[in-house]
């Protein structure tokens, strides 16, 4: 990896000062990892910061100067870079106090008025535009770079996948594709937008009903939109447009500017109206590529997330009602698993990467499973205390009955999107294992119980997830929730919980479903996490405030939270009560199902895991 990485570097900086690819010479080059027009996870084709560094963690940026390379990542992450990349490196810790940010490092290392170079293809306008504010305070230069460098240097790069689409049915979708569009074009009246431009993959297999596999665990394909006034235009592989595509993308009714017209995916810059041919606002979220960001002037262009955005977070009721499926069909499966893991831990040598195996196998066998929504996070001991851990052959364990055992989970069906994780002890938990874990479940039961006021930003909600933890000293590196799609991306926009406030979240409104996995985590020991999928719902309260509508959450991950890890005692009368209502649910629906698909142990696991005579 070492001579590998060097090689590399050394491409990189001799393009770094080539006038062939770049208008001037740049002193330092910045490599993102996440692809503004994409997910979070990325094709194999635009994986160019693992190329490059080695590091496989789904949020990093490197830079590369003429004498150094550093890469940063947040908590989920720093103990994974520490393991993936070489010494070529340095490891910059977001979150962590004298950590410092990009700009600060880069005035450090580059010469006075120097030029900093990235392709714009990759990075948001919004963080284009921060980056370029806070170099220019420093009196330096932020540079397109219009040819990527990485992919200059990467001679057996993957295609650029090409799989085949999936039409959803609106018994699923609750909507057809022409309301979706009278819906955008509603907004974009009342924004004076003639134009309105997707480029987010999520956003435009929502808008069209549409899902594909281009991206690995989540159901997208490459693409762009166009929306106008009396015209709709669909950029992507024409290859991927059968006879079935057409006939699902042809307006059966009778309102005209419903055509929906192909292009080729390339050629979205090239069709592009420039400023002088837009005659109303040009609606481009910041969050888009800058390069088709920086088209158009600035008050020619309406910057705020896309009308879908906002739409697609919140579900209706069919996507609920598919929501629930899902998560009933994973309840299933995860009491299948986790009574199978009990009984052979302690007699075979089950390591983590068989165990993930196991749980997609047994997922494999249900209707409607596409995929897993992320690679299984199945972590033991040690590597429990890696956030964000993805077992391979070589830190591959032994799941032991005298360790900790971390599941994180998720699966892609027809109906809905999972994302569970569960920790577990197969022998007998230490008292300090037990306390931290109940402190995380305290923190859990506080964030799923509390009732608040509609469009409250999730990041006033995260404290109540960390006071159990903060009164002993304690703390973990990671957002608290995020969204969940409805057959979409496992991690959805725009809203969070997370300590962190930034422009990308928005307020949390009734018929979101967002996740709740407060954890901890000791290095090199062991880490715990507990995470539900949680449904915003309306909360009828005692009294009335003016005419504000509170909200509450509803669990809809069915899978017991393991018992013998919880000092009851630090609990609450209340606190009890939740987990004893909890439990009670998850026997009553997930146990008949079990009964009647004949799987007797994993019943009987379910029984007793769900029992409250164990919990006193």
């Amino acid at each position: 990896m070492t001579a590998k990485a060097t090689s590399v570097l050394s491409k990189i900086r001799i393009l770094m000062k080539s006038k062939q690819f770049v208008n001037e010479i740049v002193h330092a080059y910045i490599i993102p990892h996440q692809d503004a027009h994409q997910s979070e996870y990325i094709a194999p084709c635009d994986a160019r910061l693992k190329f490059i560094s080695g590091f496989s963690g789904s949020a990093g940026t490197a830079i590369v100067t003429d004498t150094k390379a550093a890469l940063w990542t947040d908590g989920r992450y720093h103990l994974q870079a520490q393991q993936e990349v070489d010494e070529n490196w340095e490891i910059m810790k977001d979150g962590i106090p004298d950590t410092p940010s990009k700009s600060e490092w880069l005035v450090k290392e580059i010469p006075s008025g120097g030029n900093v170079g990235t392709d714009p293809c990759l990075i948001s306008a919004v963080e284009w535009d921060r980056l370029h504010t806070e170099l220019h305070g420093f009196n330096l230069n932020l540079l397109p770079v219009n040819k990527n460098l990485i992919d200059e240097i990467w001679e057996d790069r993957p295609a650029i996948p090409n799989n085949p689409l999936l039409v959803l049915p609106e018994d699923l979708t609750g909507c057809s594709w022409p309301e979706k569009i009278e819906y955008v074009r509603s907004k974009m009246l009342k924004e004076k937008a003639t134009i309105c431009i997707f480029t987010q993959l999520g956003e435009i297999a929502y808008l069209f009903n549409m899902r594909g596999s281009d991206i690995k665990y989540n159901p997208l394909f490459f693409s762009y939109a166009i929306v106008e006034m009396e015209q709709i235009h669909l950029f992507i592989d024409e290859k991927k447009v059968t006879q079935g595509i057409r006939n699902h993308l042809t307006y059966k009714g009778e309102k005209p500017g419903f055509t929906v017209k192909i292009h080729p995916y390339e050629d979205v810059v090239k069709y592009l109206p420039r400023d002088a041919d837009v005659t109303g606002k040009v609606w481009i979220s910041s969050y888009s590529p800058y390069n088709l960001v920086s088209l158009y002037k600035k008050e020619n262009v309406i910057s705020s997330i896309t009308p879908i955005s906002l739409k697609k977070a919140i579900k209706n009721s069919a996507e609920i009602a598919g929501m629930r499926n899902a998560h009933i069909k994973d309840g299933v499966c995860l009491s299948e698993f986790y009574a199978w893991l009990e009984k052979e831990v302690p007699k075979k040598r089950i390591t983590e990467m068989e165990a993930a195996r196991k749980l997609e196998e047994i997922k494999r066998n249900v209707d409607d499973f596409i995929s897993p929504s992320f690679s299984t996070i199945s972590a033991v001991g040690s590597n429990a205390a890696i956030i964000h851990y993805r077992a391979s052959p070589n830190t591959d364990k032994i799941i032991t009955d005298h360790e900790i055992f971390l599941c994180d989970s998720g699966s892609q069906y027809r109906c809905g999107t999972t994302d569970v994780t569960r920790t577990t002890h197969f022998g007998t938990p230490t008292v300090r294992e037990q306390e931290c874990f109940t402190r995380v479940l305290k923190g859990h039961i506080n964030l799923a119980t509390t009732v608040f006021p509609e469009k409250l930003n999730g990041n006033r909600l995260d404290i109540l997830a960390r006071t159990s933890l903060w009164e002993v000293g304690l703390d973990y590196l990671h957002g608290t929730g995020h969204g969940v799609g409805a057959f979409l991306e496992v991690h959805e926009g725009p809203c969070t919980i997370s300590m962190r406030l930034c422009k990308t979240n928005g307020p949390i409104e009734e018929g979101m479903i967002l996740t709740d996995e407060p954890g901890y985590y000791e290095k090199e020991k062991y880490g715990f996490r507990i995470e539900n999928a949680l449904l915003v719902v309306k909360k009828e309260t005692k009294y009335q405030f003016e005419s504000t509508k509170f909200l509450t959450f509803e669990p809809l991950t069915l899978v017991p939270i393991q018992k013998k890890m919880i000092l009851t005692e630090m609990l609450t009368v209340e606190e009890k009560c939740w987990l004893d209502n909890y439990h009670q649910k998850c026997l009553d629906i997930i146990g008949p199902i079990l009964l009647k698909q004949g799987k007797n142990e994993a019943y009987n696991w379910l029984k007793r895991e769900t029992s409250v005579d164990q919990q006193s």
